[in-house]
């Protein structure tokens, strides 16, 4: 084979390599379009999990002294009823010796 023949046949070469290499980037180009990275998701906002415990630190707060407070009116109506059964009692057995027969 001849130098002429040589070079030509390495310019063919080189020119199908070309092609392909052209090709090469075309591919990785659109690889690279079609993989556009996503944007990230927006931040979700909270569940309400801080206000749900505010609310129940609110509801222990005021329901706590109002629990209390209702405890201790039932505690002095028990007491006041016990009160009067025990005076009633008395009464009654004051009135019983009174008229029991002698």
């Amino acid at each position: 084979m001849s130098d002429i023949e040589e070079a030509a046949k390495d310019a063919v070469e080189a020119a199908a390599n070309s092609e392909q290499l052209a090709l090469i980037a075309a591919v990785l180009q659109a690889q690279q379009l079609t993989q556009q990275p996503t944007p990230a998701p927006a931040a979700t906002p909270s569940s309400g999990n801080t206000a749900k415990w505010v609310g129940i630190g609110a509801a222990v707060l005021v329901g706590g002294p109002l629990f209390l407070l209702a405890f201790t009116a039932a505690a002095l109506g028990i007491a006041a009823v016990a009160l009067s059964v025990a005076i009633l009692a008395l009464v009654l057995r004051s009135v019983w010796r009174d008229i029991k027969p002698k």
